[in-house]
This record gives structure tokens, C-alpha cells and sequence, in this order.
């Protein structure tokens, strides 16, 4: 297979300890792979009223396990949309081969054998049908996802599939943007950019009232991919939502519902004292991992009979006190 960078957001707090985590996991797991982990560092400037950077000591043992800092400054988002991070950040990276990961993720095992640099751009289907927002006087999922492609003069009905009906949210093209990949990333960063600040300044008339906060990357990013030939992963990148990363979201989301050998590696990679010593710094972290709080979570779910959404999961974490972010 080809190299390919992966590049995940760093910056100071939560999103730190997160990012030391995949980076220890991605050398812990996947010790065959052969690019670079790019941690891109947003820089302070207008649009941050507090210094969005990492530690000095996180920025040092991130590049102890084979990292790179890669800083780049926001001009379109900021404190206002940090999701806007991985938009902006794409800007940075060489016009080549990418993985962007939310840093809110374990690589399980080799991911180097993925074929990044040669498959169409792709997306997580591991997602939820979270926007459009149905509401009493919006025009249905096919006028408004229509509204956007026409927006950017992009063919509409190639985008759906045809395995679901009509007005039912899996028919049309929708991901979760916890990982995407394309083969430049460059022009991705630049299309991305282009459509995501159109869409949050001037959207179409029937989008007009829907909510873009937190949504608006999840919106662009199947518009930028269908533009640049990609669309649904295929068979080859299957593991990105399952054998090969997982995108836990949360701590106690992590203990509640993922599978025995995602703990296993969480606990494993934070073990060594170095490290353990930066990330009790985030409380989720130490309750969870380091007091034992995470295997309480644990007894209360099967794995087998999950509730159906997330925010089932949430209710029963927060009626026992268990929910941190």
C-alpha cells in the first residue's frame, strides 16, 4: 500500500490528552505504518479570545511517539466553531495523500494497509440521522439536501441511494465526520473551506433555518466529497469504522457501549507513568481510567442490547452520574 499522512487537531485541554492517546495507540497498534502523524496546532489570533495551544510538555511527549506539529492559524472560525479546526487545518497539509481523525480516537490495529492514497474520498458511515432537523414547516430531506448540491452545481440524484425510500435519511449521502480521507489534500482542505463558510453566511432559502451548530462540517462534507469524485466508503476502508479505529466521542461513552478489546487498548496505552502524569490532567480521564468509574459504566450496559441512539446511552449515564465530557 501507499503512505499517507494522518492528521488529527491538537490543542490545549481535553482535546490534548485525546490526541496523546491516538498517538499512542496509533505507535502501540499499528507499528507498521509508514507516513506521518501530523497534530495540527491551531495558533492564537483574533478569533480565540483564550490561547488555543497545547502544553509545552503535550506538545513534547506527542512528539516523543513520532508526531509532528504542524501549527496553521484560523481565518474563518475559531472559539465560535472549534469543529471549524478541521476545516482550516486541511490548509496546512501537503497536496497529498490524507486521514483526518477527530482526536477523539484509538487506532486498534495496523492501519497502514489502508488504501488511502488510491481510493475516491470517503467518510464515516457510522452516524446518525442528525440534520437535516425535521420541523413542522421544512420542505423534507430531498428538497433541502437538493437546495445544496444545486447551490454548488453538483448532480443531486447520483448522491442517493436508491436502496432506501424516499424522504428516509439514509437515502441520501450523509456522514459522520469523525474520519475522511482523500488523495490531496490541498484541494480538499479548499473546497471544504469554500463550501462550509457559503453555507454558514448565505444558505439556500430551504436550509435557511436549519441549525448548523454543531453541524455545518457534517453538512459541507458530503457535498465536497461527491464533488471530488468520491462518495460511501468502500469494502477496503470498512475497518476505519470498526476493526481498525474507533471514534468513542466520550469517555463514558467509550466504556458504555464499545468492545472489550477498545478498553483493552485505551487502558493499555495509558498506562505508562509518563504519560499517565499528563493525562490525569483531564478529569474523564482519570475518573474513568485511572479510579475505576469506567468499569462501573460498563456493568451498566450490554454490549448486545444497546439502546438504539446515543441519547439513550447519555440519559442512563447522566440518571447515575456518570456522564463527563
Amino acid at each position: 500500500m501507499g503512505r499517507f499522512d494522518i492528521v488529527i487537531i491538537g490543542q490545549g485541554g481535553r482535546i490534548e490528552a485525546e490526541a496523546l492517546l491516538l498517538a499512542a495507540s496509533l505507535r502501540a497498534r499499528a507499528p507498521g505504518f509508514a507516513g506521518r502523524l501530523l497534530v495540527a496546532e491551531p495558533q492564537p489570533g483574533p478569533l480565540w479570545p483564550d490561547d488555543p495551544r497545547m502544553s509545552d510538555d503535550g506538545r513534547a511527549m506527542l512528539r516523543e511517539l513520532g508526531a509532528e506539529i504542524l501549527p496553521f492559524e484560523n481565518r474563518h472560525f475559531g472559539a465560535s466553531y472549534p469543529h471549524g479546526n478541521k476545516i482550516e487545518a486541511l490548509g496546512a497539509l501537503p497536496a497529498a495523500p490524507f486521514l483526518f481523525l477527530d482526536s477523539d480516537t484509538l487506532i486498534l490495529s495496523e492501519i497502514g494497509d489502508r488504501p488511502i492514497d488510491t481510493h475516491p474520498p470517503a467518510a464515516s458511515m457510522r452516524r446518525e440521522g442528525t440534520w437535516p432537523v425535521e420541523e413542522v414547516y421544512w420542505p423534507g430531506y430531498t428538497a433541502s439536501w437538493r437546495s445544496l448540491y444545486d447551490r454548488f452545481g453538483l448532480d443531486f440524484e447520483s448522491s442517493l441511494d436508491r436502496n432506501w425510500p424516499d424522504e428516509f435519511w439514509k437515502r441520501y449521502l450523509y456522514f459522520n465526520a469523525g474520519w475522511f480521507c482523500g488523495p490531496d489534500a490541498q484541494a480538499f482542505g479548499a473546497r471544504f473551506l469554500d463550501y462550509a463558510v457559503q453555507i454558514r453566511d448565505d444558505p439556500p432559502a430551504e436550509v435557511a433555518l436549519q441549525p448548523f451548530d454543531p453541524w455545518l462540517d457534517q453538512v459541507a462534507l458530503p457535498l465536497v466529497i461527491h464533488a471530488l469524485g468520491g462518495g460511501r466508503p468502500g469494502p477496503a476502508l470498512a475497518g476505519l469504522d470498526g476493526a481498525i479505529t474507533c471514534h468513542y466521542r466520550t469517555f463514558p461513552l467509550l466504556y458504555a457501549r464499545e468492545d472489550d478489546a477498545v478498553v483493552e487498548t485505551l487502558e493499555q496505552v495509558a498506562a505508562p507513568n509518563r504519560l499517565k502524569k499528563l493525562l490525569k490532567r483531564h478529569e474523564p480521564i482519570r475518573r474513568m481510567v485511572y479510579q475505576g468509574r469506567g468499569a462501573k459504566v460498563r456493568a451498566l450496559f450490554d454490549r448486545n442490547a444497546l439502546p438504539a441512539q446515543e441519547k439513550e446511552i447519555r440519559t442512563i449515564l447522566r440518571a447515575h452520574g456518570f456522564w463527563m465530557r
